[in-house]
């Protein structure tokens, strides 16, 4: 099979793997299962996907179509070729603006296409939680509704037409004819013909329509998703004299989970966009029951979201980091919230449906709380809801929110009673449930905790998903609302549709398959739903010794198994923030948060190894990581990769040693020390092209790059040779300044700034002599000695630092390790975590400063500015730019705008090192460098990174300056 995978790569456009890398990455999706594929292939082009279908039928394999990789029921699992489209097929190819419709390839993401067609008015309505990194593709084979269903429907009456190649590849393209061009169909003397033949057969068949409508579920019930739609086919003009619809294929395909054909291109309905005027009401529940029993009255009212969080839901959100900030609208601890949005083209028309929603809910006098929220409000609560999968994630230790009954959907009247039995069921299993979801329409994503490394939690997975399919046929419901079958279902859908109707799919799935390549053991004939989980149960849990603290994860190995597949780090770069950079400079699999925790899952926990890090795959998955911190706080789950990386190094070089240029850059500020004492020379060599390009070839550094030039004086000199001037004479307080290595010998001209602006406002700065951040140490994996630096400074600062005397540094990745890794490096933990409470940019101690009266806005010039700022992506993902904006914004007529970028793409030494080069370059390009390139020349560019200054200047030729400095030359005294 080498051999053969070897020659059909060499036959594609687009990239063949065949790795273990690439297939331990692919082995999961964001279900409870793990198969290891054959391989895995990004195709370029349709020929492409020709070859690969020749290639399994001639070598008994199978292809598994993939976008995201987010489905839940185990869709993207398999042991053939994994298909991934996500790369080459993202082609918005024609719009129809008068018929309302759209044609792109499968690999177009929902939220940039709302993106583009907003200028148009439109917007395609199904509304996922995943939707700001799932494609069309998998909305199609999923058949995906969101939040949205209830006023637009689902992907599958979206779906207009679908060009496909089919299991013998050959091409065809579905779409809606009428009763007279099915008859020319049921001619073609081809696989598509074979294909209309077998539906009219099945559907002429008066027994055959009346099994259908009387076990699958009804009609009425937009969210049903069991087994193939041919339900759908009957309603048609072909199967029904009094139906003037045409028939479409499509709808059978839709939620077909790439089982009967390879979609290439899709053409979609659009829809007008939504009313601008919008309100959300969130009503407060003290009990799951009451809350349910407003869903029925509260949807009267034409609401666009009925959505539902339940407790466990919003106590997941305390801990992280982005999340919390949108708790604000939640008053006391309530069981459940009910999120109720209205929408109108007026303010008055939406203050009239606003007040009527209110008087239901005060009527029904279930709920103790209903704030209000507006605008962004609305957003920050959705974000809240949509991020839930990810955010189960944070449960500690090995019980999780299991995906396997969170897909039923019931009729609306039966929902409160359906859920009702629903929680006996669970109670007589001692199970305490997660609810949350889509209310409104009838369908709740209900999960019970499990540990699914342990055989007993095994044997309740299949009992509790069996007894809930039972209920779910007893309310004439469907067990796949929006998630589909895959595998975790599938071996239901008989119960669910009965076995003559089983058999039925069973005649469709072989007239589109027959020799069964495509996807196998989806929705029919699949595998037992308790087989190939991701975790062998009663296995020995491996013992993973590290040197930073992972204790509040219960281990690193935890740590990365706190990705449950979510992928919320294959958001574009439109969609804002700044996971992960890597990702979207490549968009490779390899390069994501979830391929780099799955990776390091997969050989720590399966590894023979003694150093079970010491792989080759481990150091190839991390390396294009830019240690940004984006995950910290972007990813619902919390995986910090960061960490990962770090500790990753430390183990791995621990075997296989240091290389001189990771010396040389975890040393720099120990070199740059050195060659403060000469920084005329030093600068010299450093600009000469002779001896600068010596310096980088030898180093491994880009050529391309710029070297940083040495201050003329240090920072420390300056300090010692002010002090006394420095000093005000009557202080409002005092602050201790951390003067990190960078600011010290690189930047010391805005630590002179940082002291003069602080003197002039009044407060006293004072400087100790103290050890390295431990920044570039940590980032080259020298874990002992940044160990060492974290502990001598928190011995240092934690009898000096308090909140009235606080520490401020001008670095964000330097002062902000006080408040990430040394709480992982330190001794005493509870000294750091005290110290950490107290450490803080300039930018956050100043802002604190204004809200308390201290700094006034006459203290600056009314001049008028433009200023732009590129945030830190450490500040992002451990503080806000939102401190850098407020303090710009206190000079009256300084006009101030955040750039959305994300990582700048330099990280410290990651954008000098030459083999890294242009992917650095390429994250630069992704949102900054356009930005600032776009800004006129007396626009300020602002950036309080040392190395994003860098980026900046090497990506644009713009100089950005230091909020600090920006601001000392705004002082009233300086002008």
């Amino acid at each position: 099979m080498e051999k053969n995978l070897q020659q059909l790569a060499a036959r594609l456009d687009g990239q063949l793997y065949d790795d273990k890398l690439w297939r331990s990455i692919y082995a999961t999706d964001a279900s409870v299962y793990r198969e290891l594929p054959l391989a895995v292939c990004y195709p370029k082009n349709k020929q492409d996907l020709k070859e690969l279908i020749l290639f399994a039928k001639e070598n008994n394999t199978s292809l598994i179509p993939r976008t995201a990789g987010t489905s839940l029921a185990g869709q993207c699992v398999g042991k053939g070729i994994v298909v991934d489209v996500s790369k080459h097929f993202t082609k918005i190819l024609s719009l129809d603006t008068v018929n309302k419709t759209v044609s792109l390839q499968p690999g177009v993401i929902r939220d940039d296409l709302n993106r583009m067609l907003k200028e148009h008015g439109l917007f395609f309505g199904p509304n996922t939680s995943t939707s700001n990194r799932c494609m069309v593709g998998g909305m199609v084979g999923n058949n995906s509704s969101g939040t949205t269903s209830i006023k637009y429907g689902t992907t599958r009456e979206k779906t207009v037409a679908l060009k496909t190649i089919l299991s013998d590849g050959s091409e065809a393209e579905f779409k809606a004819v009428s009763k007279q061009e099915f008859q020319q169909k049921l001619k073609l003397d081809n696989l598509e013909g074979n294909i209309y033949r077998t539906i009219f057969d099945i559907l002429s068949s008066e027994e055959n329509k009346k099994e259908i409508i009387e076990e699958f579920p009804p009609r009425e019930l937009h969210r049903r998703n069991t087994g193939y739609a041919i339900d759908e086919l009957i309603y048609s003009e072909v199967f029904s004299e009094d139906s003037a619809e045409p028939i479409n294929i499509c709808h059978l395909l839709a939620g077909s989970e790439g089982t009967l054909a390879f979609t290439t291109e899709i053409t979609l309905q659009l829809d007008d966009l939504q009313p601008p005027e919008a309100a959300m009401i969130a009503s407060h529940y003290r009990s799951i029951e009451d809350c349910l029993q407003d869903v029925a009255s509260t949807m009267e009212h034409s609401l666009f979201t009925c959505e539902m969080m339940d407790k466990t839901i919003l106590d997941c959100t305390k801990q992280n980091i982005k999340y919390r900030e949108n708790r604000f609208f939640i008053e006391d601890d309530p069981e459940a919230i009910l999120m109720l949005e209205v929408r109108a083209n007026t303010a008055d028309e939406l203050q009239e449906k606003t007040q009527g929603l209110l008087e239901t809910l005060e009527e029904n006098g279930l709920s103790y709380a209903n704030p209000i929220l507006h605008g962004e409000q609305i957003n920050m609560a959705s974000e809240l809801r949509k991020a839930g999968l990810g955010l189960l994630a944070n449960i500690v230790g090995d019980k999780k929110a299991v995906a396997c009954i969170e897909d039923t959907a019931v009729a609306l009247p039966v929902l409160a009673d359906y859920i009702n039995e629903f929680s006996q069921i669970m109670k007589a299993y001692g199970q305490n449930a997660v609810y949350y979801a889509h209310a409104g329409a009838g369908e709740l994503h209900l999960r019970p905790i499990l540990d699914l490394k342990k055989k007993e939690d095994v044997v309740l997975f299949r009992k509790i998903t069996t007894d809930v399919a039972k209920l779910v046929k007893k309310y004439n419901g469907s067990m796949s609302g929006e998630h589909g079958d895959g595998r975790v279902r599938a071996e239901f859908v008989e119960m669910m549709v009965g076995a003559k109707n089983y058999a039925l799919l069973k005649q469709v799935k072989a007239t589109f398959d027959p020799q069964n390549i495509l996807n196998p053991g989806k929705i029919i004939d699949a595998p037992a739903m308790d087989t190939s989980l991701r975790y062998q149960p009663d296995r020995i849990e491996p013992e993973i010794k590290t040197l930073m603290n992972f204790d509040e994860n219960q281990g690193i190995l935890r740590l990365a198994e706190q990705c449950n597949g979510s992928g919320d780090c294959r958001k574009s770069a439109d969609s804002g923030g700044t996971m992960c950079p890597s990702y979207r400079a490549t968009k490779d699999e390899k390069d994501t948060t979830r391929a780099r925790a799955n990776t390091l899952r997969e050989f720590l926990t399966n590894s023979d190894k003694e150093n079970k890090f010491s792989h080759q795959e481990i150091k190839e998955a991390y390396d294009l990581c830019l240690s940004c911190k984006g995950c910290k706080s972007e990813c619902p789950s919390s995986v910090d990769v960061a960490a990962l990386k770090a500790e990753f190094q430390y183990q791995y070089q621990k075997e296989y040693g240091f290389s001189n240029r990771s010396r040389a850059f975890a040393n720099n500020g120990k070199m740059n020390k050195m060659a403060s004492k000469i920084p005329g020379l030093a600068n010299f060599m450093f600009a000469n092209s002779i001896t600068a390009g010596l310096a980088k070839k030898v180093m491994g550094v880009a050529p391309q790059r710029s070297l940083p030039k040495l201050a003329k004086i240090t920072l420390e000199a300056y300090y010692k040779k002010n002090k006394t001037r420095l000093v005000p004479n009557n202080p409002i307080k005092s602050v201790y300044f951390f003067n990190d290595e960078f600011t010290n010998y690189l930047d010391a001209e805005i630590g002179i700034d940082a002291l003069e602006l602080l003197s002039t406002l009044n407060y006293k700065v004072l400087f100790v002599d103290h050890e390295e951040s431990g920044r570039a140490h940590i980032s080259k994996g020298f874990l002992e000695e940044a160990k060492t630096m974290a502990n001598k400074n928190i011995s240092i600062f934690s009898d000096l630092v308090s909140e009235e005397t606080p520490l401020i540094g001008l670095e964000p990745s330097a002062v902000l390790t006080f408040r990430d890794e040394y709480l992982r490096l330190a001794n005493d933990r509870k000294k750091a975590q005290e110290l950490a409470a107290n450490s803080f940019l300039i930018e956050e101690f100043l802002k604190k400063e204004i809200a308390l009266g201290n700094i006034k806005e006459e203290q600056f010039t009314s001049e008028e500015k433009s200023i732009k700022i590129h945030g830190h992506c450490h500040q992002k993902a451990l503080s806000n730019t939102a401190v850098t904006f407020d303090i710009l914004n206190l000079p009256v007529n300084y006009k101030v705008t955040i750039i959305p970028s994300g990582c700048c793409g330099m990280a410290g030494s990651f954008g000098y090192e030459k083999e890294h080069y242009e992917v650095s370059m390429a994250v630069g390009e992704q949102t900054l460098f356009p930005a600032v390139r776009k800004a006129t020349k007396e626009t300020i560019i602002s950036a309080n990174g040392t190395s994003c200054r860098h980026q900046i200047y090497d990506g644009t030729k713009r100089i950005a300056e230091h909020p600090v400095s920006i601001l000392r030359k705004a002082l009233k005294t300086n002008n």
